[in-house]
């Protein structure tokens, strides 16, 4: 009996640290949250140079964008590491997905500067009236509050006439915060470039859109902001950002801890993806969803630049749950006979398996966009 209890004990002893190792694995050790210091070490550490896209992206033009979120809600459990590209559509997302830590990779360093824009509204608002008064540098309208719907926001604030005095002291005020409370260390060229971004939220107001402010027929038929934030999935929920007040807060402590990391850096790069892989696989974390847009479409007119991409995606911790989330807008319409792809009109987004992919990838079963979009669904 004593050689019996022994011999259990010596399995239990064996099988712990086993436990103990895959409890660690899976918790991660992503910090609850970063110092300013790391925030701006970390955004520097995994970025590579700016790079050039033919617009500016100041606002999301995928009015689909949360039809995919209830699906997603069902796969990928809170706690996971979010990944991403270009401005607010991102919030969204984020919110509704709740992960431990969010980067934001896009070639563009205006991008970067956005989001710190954002940040600064954000974590300086009470809330989504005040963050929209600061946003489009409007005065509140009376009779707003935290049970405000976003119909009832965007409404007000498009009735409200711009100010500039409210604009300069709000300007002064974000470039205070970020550059002393933050300790960010802004060059010359981002002080610019923040001036030109959040000269354009206050010229064009709720009504800013994803071609602002070249206009013209570019511009036509674009989503403004504000149908972007009223829009709802296939039933009828809205999920954005600042549907509720809910959602607004939830996004604003995560700001708050430094937990969105911005990072400038071009999907079929060498540096950025795989960067923010190692840092990711040092401490124990996978990614749970990963938000690409229609970029991978650009890649496609590259003979290269997919492979690269797909190459560096292979780097990152990823597991059987793990998700893209891209949208079929920008222009596709179906697959020809030969696969590659055809462009028309917008569509919602869509997701599918990374690892699915990258097999296909591996197997080489993945030589045209279109033969990306049929794995998504």
């Amino acid at each position: 009996m004593a050689s019996l209890r022994l011999l259990r004990w010596s399995v239990l002893v064996a099988i712990a640290p086993a436990i103990v190792s895959s409890v660690t694995l899976a918790q991660g050790t992503i910090p609850a949250r970063l110092s300013d210091a790391e925030l701006w070490s970390l955004s520097a550490e995994l970025s590579e140079p700016g790079g050039y896209f033919r617009s500016e992206n100041l606002l999301s033009n995928e009015t689909g964008f949360q039809a995919v979120i209830p699906a997603l809600r069902e796969r990928i459990k809170p706690g996971g590491v979010y990944m991403g590209v270009g401005p607010e559509q991102n919030f969204t997302y984020i919110v509704a997905l709740q992960p431990k830590i969010a980067f934001i990779v896009d070639i563009r360093r205006g991008n970067l500067i956005e989001h710190l824009m954002y940040k600064a509204l954000i974590e300086t608002s009470t809330d989504r009236a005040d963050f929209l008064s600061k946003l489009f540098s409007r005065a509140r309208p009376a009779a707003l509050d935290t049970a405000s719907t976003a119909e009832r926001l965007f409404e007000a604030y498009d009735a409200a006439a711009p100010d500039s005095a409210l604009y300069r002291r709000n300007f002064a005020a974000m470039k205070t915060f970020l550059t002393k409370t933050h300790g960010f260390a802004l060059g010359d060229s981002d002080s610019y470039s923040l001036e030109h971004i959040y000269s354009a939220f206050f010229d064009a107001g709720p009504r800013i859109n994803y071609s602002f402010p070249y206009g013209g027929g570019f511009g036509r038929g674009m989503p403004t902001y504000a149908t972007l934030q009223t829009a709802t999935d296939t039933v009828g929920k809205n999920w954005a950002y600042l549907a509720t007040e809910a959602n607004f807060r939830w996004l604003k402590e995560f700001e708050s801890k430094n937990l969105l990391v911005p990072v400038v850096g071009d999907f079929g790069g060498p540096k950025a993806i795989r960067a923010v892989g190692r840092y990711l696989a040092g401490h124990h974390a996978t990614v749970s969803a990963f938000y690409t847009s229609n970029v991978e479409q650009y890649l496609f007119q590259s003979d290269s630049a997919w492979v690269r991409y797909y190459k560096s995606v292979a780097t990152l911790p990823l597991d059987s749950t793990s998700a893209f989330i891209r949208s079929v807008g920008g222009g596709f319409r179906s697959i020809s006979s030969s696969g590659a792809a055809r462009y028309g009109g917008r569509l919602a987004s869509v997701t599918c398996s990374i690892q699915d992919l990258l097999k296909a990838f591996d197997e080489g079963r993945i030589r045209f966009y279109g033969d990306v979009i049929a794995m998504s669904r």
